[in-house]
């Protein structure tokens, strides 16, 4: 039982691992002046207003935008069992089909009488009969 769960939340666990290493995501942040206006993730951050456009005066806008990229990892070996020609596989495959098999249980035997309990002896009949092996 305790194996069993071991190994189901290691499973799980090196599942998230496979797949937060290869997450990759943007977080932006807009700041109006010093002052932090909207923090996104994995969408568009959104502005102030304040922002300089092309048809104002303004030389100089007080925003400014910050974009940092969370690079997951893309090099995942991948072809395992395909690399092999198929002499290989198939003595592979062989090897862990007979190697698995080792490892069968036997099956349950069952005991009728387990739980019996036999009855207290109230009379000992060899002093009754006066037998006794010598």
């Amino acid at each position: 039982m305790k194996i069993s769960f071991l190994n189901k939340s290691l499973s799980f666990l090196m599942a998230f691992v496979v797949l937060f290493s290869t997450l990759s995501f943007t977080v932006e942040s807009h700041y109006c002046g010093t002052n932090l206006i909207d923090t996104a993730v994995f969408s568009k951050v959104k502005k102030c207003g304040m922002e300089a456009s092309a048809g104002t005066s303004v030389k100089k806008s007080c925003c400014k935008d910050e974009v940092v990229i969370v690079e997951g990892q893309d090099k995942l070996k991948l072809n395992g069992f395909d690399g092999l020609d198929i002499n290989q596989q198939i003595v592979f495959t062989t090897f862990v089909y007979s190697y698995l098999s080792l490892f069968e249980s036997l099956p349950k035997q069952i005991i009728p009488h387990k739980e019996y309990i036999p009855p207290n002896l109230i009379y000992d009949i060899q002093v009754l009969d006066e037998s006794f092996l010598i």
